[in-house]
């Protein structure tokens, strides 16, 4: 029996990736409208005005101590690879709103380099050690 010819059956398609970085660009979205703030203030005003938190809060040895922990290593790697994926879907999809055709090649450019820092942080926060 040819399903194709049954008209209550679709034809087969060939499933598009694009799910998936609809999925990084809406996760790394929520992550910058909820944590990149509370980052700005915590790292640019709080901290070095001295302001809610003590003067040695952002000291080196308690980012390493967080950059250690392996708790800390999910959420930085979590905020930093989001953060990539949505930048890098963002502007794929703002070409098409300026005008600018592009494709597959455009696609490999930003999701690659998506993908590459995100491996990139990853190998850092591991040879940073526990």
């Amino acid at each position: 029996m040819n399903h194709s010819a049954n008209p209550r059956r679709p034809a087969q398609t060939r499933r598009s990736p694009e799910p998936i970085f609809w999925a990084l660009f809406g996760a790394g979205g929520m992550l910058s409208a909820l944590i990149a703030p509370m980052l700005v203030l915590i790292t640019g005003i709080a901290v070095p005005l001295g302001l809610l938190l003590p003067a040695d809060a952002m000291s080196y040895q308690h980012m390493l101590a967080l950059a250690q922990n392996p708790i800390g290593k999910a959420l930085l790697l979590a905020v930093v690879a989001f953060f990539f994926w949505h930048a890098a879907h963002r502007i794929f999809h703002s070409l098409h709103d300026l005008g600018i055709k592009a494709g597959n090649g455009a696609r490999v450019v930003f999701y690659g380099s998506a993908l590459l820092a995100t491996l990139v942080t990853a190998a850092a926060l591991l040879l940073i050690g526990f």
